[in-house]
Order: structure tokens, then sequence, then C-alpha cells
């Protein structure tokens, strides 16, 4: 076979998450095989940089590009589209990753041979609300890279760390509901995820440190293939523990919104931790490991790819095609344009009101200041006034003190005198004894 020069596109090549993940995996698995695979976002970053560090070519302006490519690995409508319009006879094999997101919007155009549903959810929005035919959807379910994601030593037989693993958790979100449950079980929880700012590259070592796991999506895929318990959890609600009853359902819905149908309750996380079986969490794991590892995968991948490149175009216009979906979108994106202009006078507007704060908090340090200045003077002025009281008690014990030794001179002096001394003697004595009758 010879190698098939693949461009994928994505709404972005920045976060180490979701579909971003998606694009490095399966880019540098088709480049292991010796295919050609090259990537195009309009927003770039560190995952667009381990893409060339691989020696993937990236570009955010696909007129770089200086040969067509055999195919477009089309994520997210917009880039799907300007791809389709720089290069208007290449196959698109057009991919759905999500229920929610406004990006996932599949791109209706002639050049699109085939359509990727990653779970049956998506399956459903494509067909029930895109109006897509089912016989042009193939469903090609999450998948997991075992050599990055290896098994973990047996469970204990009762959790004792845990972790949320996401880039919506934050302390004081979700995951603080997760948190008492744990705490009332006894568990230790961790937070990882851009949201907390605690980052981490390497998933696949961190994850083997934990025994109970609460994500979403390929996440809980990856955990699972590790060994690790683990709970549905994201910011849009709360769903069961993965055991080998629900693991079928679950990886079909790809362990995403449609269970996370219960709310962030503390009674609800608790019942699903006491669900927790060492023995169960590792019947999955190895249905996991050897259900969906990355081969096959790509393998499946590959064949869709083939087949898109041998269908023929599909029925109408590619420019009218285009202008359909313009005309169709045109609208969120003025809409989306209107926010920004609001955002950015409310920024204004947020920007002066912090400057006015921060003038008031200087005049109020500014004050506070002159207040403790004040006080210091106030205490040193008391001080003076305690020394001042002091001195005064020590003159008047001085001048009594005096006082009182002229009074006796005079009163010695008084009573030498001849006649008036025995006089005052005597009735001093008559004194004394009237009061004692």
């Amino acid at each position: 076979m010879r190698p098939i020069s693949v461009l994928f596109t994505n709404n972005a090549l920045r976060q180490r998450a979701g579909s971003e993940i998606y694009v490095r995996d399966v880019a540098m698995a088709l480049q292991r095989r010796g295919h050609r695979p090259m990537a195009f976002s309009l927003v770039l970053g560190p995952v667009a940089d381990e893409l060339r560090a691989a020696t993937i070519p990236v570009v955010d302006d696909v007129t770089r590009i200086g040969e067509r490519p055999d195919v477009i690995h089309g994520h997210h409508h917009i880039e799907t589209l300007i791809a389709a319009l720089a290069f208007p006879d290449t196959p698109i094999v057009n991919f759905c990753h999500g229920w929610v997101p406004w990006e996932e919007m599949p791109l209706v155009h002639p050049a699109v041979r085939r359509y990727v549903a990653v779970d049956e959810v998506c399956v459903d929005r494509l067909v029930r609300e895109e109006g897509i035919a089912p016989e042009r959807i193939e469903l090609l379910l999450n998948f997991v890279d075992l050599d990055r994601f290896r098994s973990r030593p047996p469970l204990p037989e009762q959790p004792k760390r845990a972790l949320v693993l996401s880039n919506a958790a934050t302390a004081d979100g979700y995951a603080r509901v997760i948190a008492e449950a744990c705490q009332s079980s006894g568990i230790v929880l961790d937070i990882v995820g851009v949201a907390s700012g605690n980052v981490s590259d390497a998933p696949e070592t961190l994850l083997a440190g934990y025994d109970l796991v609460f994500a979403k999506g390929r996440t809980v895929l990856e955990a699972l293939a590790v060994g690790c318990a683990t709970v549905l959890a994201d910011r849009a609600g709360a769903g069961p523990l993965v055991t080998p009853e629900n693991y079928e359902r679950l990886r079909r819905r790809n362990f995403g919104i449609r269970e996370l149908q219960h709310a962030h309750d503390v009674a609800w996380y608790r019942q699903q931790i006491a669900q927790y079986r060492s023995s169960a969490a590792a019947e999955v794991s190895r249905r996991v490991r050897d259900e969906a590892g990355m081969p096959p995968a790509i393998d499946r991948l590959i064949a869709i790819y083939e087949a898109a490149m041998a269908a023929p175009s599909g029925p109408g216009d590619g420019a009218e095609a285009a202008a359909r979906h313009l005309s169709r979108i045109a609208g969120q994106l003025k809409e989306a344009y209107g926010i920004r202009a609001r955002l950015e006078e409310t920024s204004a507007d947020l920007a002066l009101a912090r400057s006015e704060l921060d003038a008031a908090a200087q005049r109020a340090r500014a004050l506070e200041s002159s207040v403790r200045v004040l006080e210091q003077q106030l205490r040193a002025r008391e001080h003076e006034l305690s020394e001042m009281r002091d001195e005064e008690q020590a003159l008047r014990g001085q001048i009594a003190a005096v006082q009182s030794v002229a009074t006796l001179r005079i009163r010695d002096a008084v009573l030498k005198v001849p006649i008036v001394g025995p006089a005052m003697h005597a009735g001093a004595r008559r004194l004394a004894q009237l009061i004692r009758s």
C-alpha cells in the first residue's frame, strides 16, 4: 500500500485535551506506519509543537501547503471548510466528536465522502439533527494507546487515593462535592487539569498512582486501561461507576454527556464509591486492553480513508455548498463578534473600575498610614502624660514631707515657749480625758 498524505484540520492545536490529543496520537501513529500526515489549525500551541517535534508539518495557513493531500481528516466545520476551499478535489472524512460543541457541526459539502462519529450520541446528532443519511456514517469508537497507558499493580481492596482528571475541574466547583464524598470514605483526593492550575503532561504516569478516578470521555478509557476504578464526572453532571455490567453501554456512548445526567450530589458519589470492587475494575481493564487498543482503530481509519478516496464526489456544487454553510453560520459568527465587542467594552469598564478601586485602595492605605502615625503620636502623648502624673505624685509627696517637717518644727518651738507650752500640754490632757469619758 502506498503512503497516504493526510491533512488533519482542528479548531486548535494548543491545549492537551480532546480532539487535539486525538489528532496528535493518530497523526503520529500514521507516521509510524509510513504515511504522511500534516495538520492545519488557526490556533497553534504546545500540541502543534509536539507534532513538529515529531517532524509532522503544521500550518496555520493552508495556502502554504505546496501539494494536494490525498484525503482531509476534518475536525470542526470552519477549518474543514477552509481546507475544502483550498483543495476542492480532495475527498474529506468529516468527524464528529461531540453532542454539544458548535464546532462539531458537520460540513455538508460534495467533497465530504464519509462522516465518522466517535459514539452513538454523535451518530444521533448527525442523523437526527443534521439530516445525514445513516449509510454515510461510520461509528469509530475511541481508543487508547496501550503502549503509553500501561497496567498498574492490582488495586487495593479499599481505595485510598482518588483523582479528578478534567480541564474543567476546580477545588470550588463540582470537584468540591466529590472531595466531600471522598473525605467521608477516608479517601485522599487530588485535582489535575487546566482550570485547577495543576496540569500534567504525562497522564499515563499520573494515573498509575491512583485507585479511583473521576473523569469523562477518552480520559475514562485511559484510566480504565491503566486499571483504575473510574466514575463518570464532569462539569455537565455526574455518572456511574464503570462496571463489567455497564461497560459496553458506556463505551458506545464514549463515557460522556448522555451518561452525565445526575446532579453533583454527595450521596450519589458516595453510592458510586461504595460499589468499588478491585476485581470488577480489573475485569473492565482487561476488556479495555483487549478491545480498545490503537492498532485496530488505525486499521479501520485507514480503510475509511481508502473508501473515501475511492468514492465519487457527492451531489451538488462545492461553491454553493460553501455559500450555504457560510450563510448558516454567519449569524452565529456575527453574534459572537458582537459578544466580543461587548466583552471588550466590559473589559474596558472593568479595567477603569479596577483603576478607580486601586486609587481608592491607595487612598485607604495612605489614610491607614496616617492613622497609624496618629496612633503612635497618641501613645507617645499618653506615655508623656503618665510620666508627668508620676512626677506630679512625687512632687506632692515631697511637698507633704517638707510641710510635715516644717509643722513639727513649729510645734516644738511653741511648746518651748514659757507659759504657752505648759498651757498647751494641760489643754491636751484635758481633751484626752474628755474623749475617754
